[in-house]
């Protein structure tokens, strides 16, 4: 190893010589973990020295000294494929039994003080196993568990490529993360010097880059002013001292225990916990944590509130929601990240035997404030109606805690925590220390709450109810991170003169009419959903008739109008019933309109229900609500499943939401990317309501939708100005896409620099020409170069606000025909290439080590199996005398262009070709044809498989069919195979060898992208 003295560590990029090798930047990397006193074991290569270490350490620690054979018992108990159990037993004191019979209780770590363990660093280690031999980069070893594995690539190379090393390394069989002690790494850090990520280790499940292109978080650390740090140099200063590291993995690293998975927490997640611990160890007053709707309050307070439950100071720690659905919603998150962690309080008087319980289950209490303000506020209605009963109030139950130190959170405390109950809490608590979360402030501008004191009367404030701000991450963080999208905000106007003011609406006809026109596009040919905000309940209402009379007067015109499943949920009248008031007090227009002509609302929710129930086969009603919403909320998130995945086919979905106040705040999917507006929205209010369209999830949603109705265009600047944090100036650059006009100009420069390489390789600029490509290095070109024209098309498909001449632009810079020809050889070429980069032991180019493949980008929403094989029986019913509506080649163009048909393209193709204009075949027909070919091609592709390596056909396919059965390849069963041929051991292993060559791609075309135990060894 080189001394500090001979090498520097190479931290501004502009000073690097031409070209640093990948043993170079692993070299300064270990001198820098040197310098941050972790121990160099240059002698740690291997499993075998791996595990003497970890006995030493684990002896040492224990304060015991095994035998031969109870270590290896103790390997055997703690080696687990399952990451989720490997994670528990390094955090958990567990027990194992001697040779001897007497129990051991024991640890892997020292799991009290984490920072007086001891921490190694150890490089290229070898994990050899019956099919894999793996060497990983960089090793953390804490008390000589492996735990932390870091991926180094040279300067250039993707990060991606190095996590998807790591997947590809994790699926191997019999690997060395389900066989030997790298069972218990937790985290996985990537770098190519420059640019630095991790992300925590888990389950197959949860580790892996599936068919949409989703994987688990992928962090960029950053400092509490969230400046990135993604240096390897600065992020080892930051993140690898020893005891941050430490802190990382037991403090910042959440189990979650419903779904089996680790969750880190992100940067700003952890700065802000930090401040609430430090304020209360402090005892430093108030405070409230400024986070953007979407980045995880839920988790910050979990952590803040579990990490007091140890905190012998504190008697309380109160986490008060403002509503009986956001009570349920936080309590069930607070149990996914810790089975059982909250009881539910189904009344106040649970509520109040829990504040006055010892019981250590009772310190952490997730409560709504309006059950909290019914217990302490003396004049309540439970507490006079108590102490009419002669038994004691609530407020003189719990008055022995009133000098007793509480932590009191509150979720969005932007609510109600401006009413009288937040005063009566603070003053029956006059010891507790007040802690809020919001995404939008309260400011001066915004307020409407006033508060007097004396003869001066002013408007309250967050900071006037929290004193101080602790942590802000705002949505421009968010944004700025890739954690949240941003907005397209497409303001309608109408054609002719009849254009109504900022905040009016259009005739609803109108609204109804362009929703149904811009509709497919807006939601990217229905991949995705969305809600429509009406300003009262008679409006939701009309609207719902309004959807159904237009669509059934579409479909009588037209038999092909798909109509849009649309449904609308509202509150009803309380009329008593506490569920429904409570829910209410967030629902301010909601509840306004029930009190006007109730019966009738009462009425036409009654009518949605039945109709709801009628089309989804439930047994909803409006006495039961809160069941009917759950439900719905259910189904707009269900979008996520692909209609063929459903058993209705996609019936079981709803395509649009009419709403009025409910899930405009705290209601989160993925798959809503659109808001349609017909209500005046203003400040906090208008920025909640669009955060319901903009959670990430791949490529194919660029950004959240909204088509405003209502001209509110100076509203929107002025709400994007109040909560952009640090960069007003910028805010409208970061909050808003590009308009039409320029993503059309970056679309014409992306399809200009496609066709200057084309040009370049002496090519014409046609679809045709990429066949004619030569080298990886130039496909690798054509796939980067046209992957960026696809971004801009799918961001331009959603656009709703193109003109005619805008729409014809696009046309002309790329034809719709040509683009699907471009896609068809994209799939081709990326597959090529992918499974180039996939292939185990050959020379790596790093042209395409470097691709990043983006395959659900040319994945059509609307062109699923059952629609190709519609279209097949279309093709086939044409008259041939007569001019087709599709033809043979469009029809296999279609096919070959879209990513879901990758695997099976070639057989679709084929079959197509086989069939006849003029023959008629239905659907069914279609089907069952395209079975028996592909079984005939099979059985061919088989005997003749078997004919080249003279194999009796019948051993050969019960060889194939053995394997495909079980996911498993099995070498002995090889063996077996070749045997009646009677060869020498060199012969056989050539044959062997020229068996797989050609045996490898069939079985992987048969397995359709599952991955199949053990073939790794003959995949090169």
């Amino acid at each position: 190893m080189p001394t500090s003295s001979e090498m520097t560590y190479p931290h501004d990029p502009s000073s690097q010589p031409p070209v640093i090798r990948e043993r170079d930047i692993e070299s300064w990397f270990i001198e820098k973990l040197q310098d941050l006193k972790y121990t160099y074991r240059e002698d740690i290569r291997d499993r075998a020295a791996l595990e003497r270490n970890f006995r030493e350490k684990f002896e040492a620690l224990n304060r015991v000294k095994l035998t031969d054979g109870e270590f290896e018992r103790l390997l055997d108990e703690i080696i687990t494929p399952d990451v989720f159990t490997a994670s528990r037993t390094l955090r958990e004191i567990n027990s194992f039994t001697r040779d001897d019979g007497t129990p051991l209780n024991y640890t892997l770590v020292n799991i009290k003080d984490w920072c007086k363990n001891t921490f190694e660093v150890v490089h290229q280690l070898r994990i050899n196993t019956d099919s894999s031999h793996h060497r990983y980069d960089v090793m953390l070893l804490i008390n000589g568990v492996p735990a932390v594995q870091i991926e180094l690539k040279t300067l250039g190379i993707s990060p991606g490529r190095a996590m998807q090393q790591i997947v590809e390394y994790k699926n191997d069989p019999g690997n060395g993360y389900t066989r030997s002690l790298l069972c218990f790494v937790q985290l996985f850090i990537v770098s190519n010097l420059t640019d630095t990520r991790y992300f925590t280790n888990n389950n197959a499940r949860h580790f892996a880059f599936n068919a949409e292109e989703r994987f688990l978080p992928i962090y960029q650390f950053a400092a509490q002013d969230n400046a990135k740090i993604t240096h390897l140099d600065d992020f080892a200063e930051r993140f690898l001292s020893k005891c941050t590291l430490a802190r990382m993995i037991s403090r910042y690293t959440v189990l979650v225990a419903s779904e089996q998975k680790l969750l880190m927490m992100r940067p700003y997640q952890i700065y802000a916990v930090q401040r609430i611990v430090d304020c209360i160890e402090q005892n430093s007053g108030n405070g409230y944590i400024w986070h953007t709707t979407g980045s995880g309050k839920t988790l910050t307070s979990f952590k803040a509130s579990t990490l007091l439950k140890d905190n012998h100071d504190i008697h309380k720690c109160l986490f008060v929601v403002d509503r009986k659905d956001l009570d349920r919603q936080t309590r069930d998150e607070f149990n996914r990240f810790q089975e059982g962690c909250v009881e539910e309080n189904t009344n106040t008087a649970t509520l109040v035997r829990r504040l006055l319980s010892d019981d250590y289950a009772d310190k952490v209490i997730v409560t709504t404030i309006q059950k909290l303000g019914l217990a302490l506020d003396e004049q309540s209605r439970r507490n006079v109606n108590r102490q009419m009963r002669t038994r004691a109030k609530y407020s003189d139950l719990l008055d022995p805690l009133r000098d007793k130190r509480m932590v009191i959170i509150f979720d969005e405390c932007h609510r109600s925590q401006f009413g009288d109950t937040h005063k009566t809490i603070k003053e029956f608590f006059p010891n507790a220390q007040l802690f809020g979360f919001t995404g939008t402030p309260i400011f001066e501008q915004n307020a409407t709450v006033r508060q007097i004191e004396g003869d001066v009367q002013t408007l309250l404030t967050t900071e006037d109810l929290f004193q101080q701000e602790l942590h802000k991450y705002t949505i421009t963080h968010a944004i700025d991170d890739g954690n949240v999208l941003r907005f397209h905000v497409d303001y309608f106007k109408p054609k002719g003169d009849s254009v109504p003011k900022p905040g009016e609406s259009l005739t609803k006809r109108a609204v109804a009419e362009e929703i149904l026109a811009k509709h497919d596009a807006a939601t990217a040919g229905r991949r995705f959903n969305a809600l429509l905000a009406t300003g009262s309940i008679n409006d939701a209402i009309a609207y719902y008739q309004l959807f159904k009379e237009i669509q059934a007067q579409k479909q009588a015109e037209d038999p092909d109008f798909e109509p849009l499943k649309v449904t609308a949920v509202f509150s009803p009248p309380a009329e008593g019933n506490a569920d429904v008031r409570q829910l209410q007090e967030d629902l301010p227009q909601e509840q306004a309109d029930n009190k006007k002509e109730p019966e009738k609302k009462k009425k036409a929710l009654t009518a949605i229900v039945a109709e709801y129930n009628e089309r989804y086969g439930t047994n909803h009603s409006i006495n039961e609500f809160d069941d009917y919403y759950k439900d719905v909320q259910q189904r707009i998130k269900d979008q996520e499943h692909p209609n063929e995945d459903l058993p209705g086919g996609g019936e079981e979905k709803i395509d649009l939401t009419i709403v009025v106040d409910m899930l405009l705040t705290g209601f989160d999917s993925k798959y809503l990317n659109t808001l349609y507006v017909d209500k005046n929205l203003k400040h906090h209010g208008l920025i909640q309501a669009f955060s319901r369209t903009n959670r990430i999830l791949n490529a194919t949603k660029p950004y959240g939708h909204i088509l405003d109705f209502r001209s509110q265009q100076d509203r929107v600047d002025e709400a994007i100005i109040m909560f952009s944090g640090e960069k007003p100036d910028r805010a409208r650059e970061i909050w808003l896409v590009e308009k039409a006009p320029k993503v059309i100009e970056q679309f014409k420069q992306a399809k200009a620099n496609l066709d200057d390489f084309l040009t370049s390789q002496g090519l014409e600029p046609k679809p045709e020409s990429i066949a004619n490509i030569k080298g990886d290095d130039a496909c690798a070109q054509f796939i980067k170069r046209f992957k960026e024209v696809q971004r801009f098309q799918t961001q331009l498909d959603q656009y709703t606000d193109l003109t005619d001449e805008q729409k014809q632009e696009i046309e002309q810079t790329l034809p719709k025909d040509e683009l699907r020809s471009f896609r068809g050889a994209y799939l081709e070429t990326a597959q090529r290439l992918r499974e180039q980069q996939a292939r185990l032991g050959a020379e790596p180019n790093p042209a395409v080590e470097n691709l990043d493949f983006e395959f659900v980008l040319f994945a059509s929403a609307t062109i699923d199996y059952d629609y190709i094989m519609n279209l097949i029986a279309r093709f086939t019913g044409q008259d041939p005398t007569k001019k087709v509506k599709i033809t043979r080649e469009q029809l296999i163009g279609l096919i070959a262009s879209d990513a879901k048909f990758m695997e099976e393209r070639e057989d679709i193709t084929e079959y197509v070709r086989s069939l006849e204009i003029g023959k008629g075949l239905d659907e069914d027909q279609i089907k069952a044809g395209y079975k028996k070919f592909k079984a005939q091609k099979q059985e061919k592709e088989l005997a003749d498989l078997a004919g080249k390596h003279s194999l009796p056909t019948e051993r050969l396919s019960s060889f194939v069919e053995g394997i495909l059965q079980r996911m498993i390849f099995d070498g002995e069963q090889l063996v077996d195979l070749l045997a009646p041929l009677d060869l020498g051991w060199r012969e056989r292993t050539r044959r062997e060898l020229a068996l797989m060559a050609d045996l490898v791609p069939l079985l992987k075309k048969r397995a359709g992208g599952r991955a199949i135990s053990g073939l790794s060894a003959y995949d090169q």
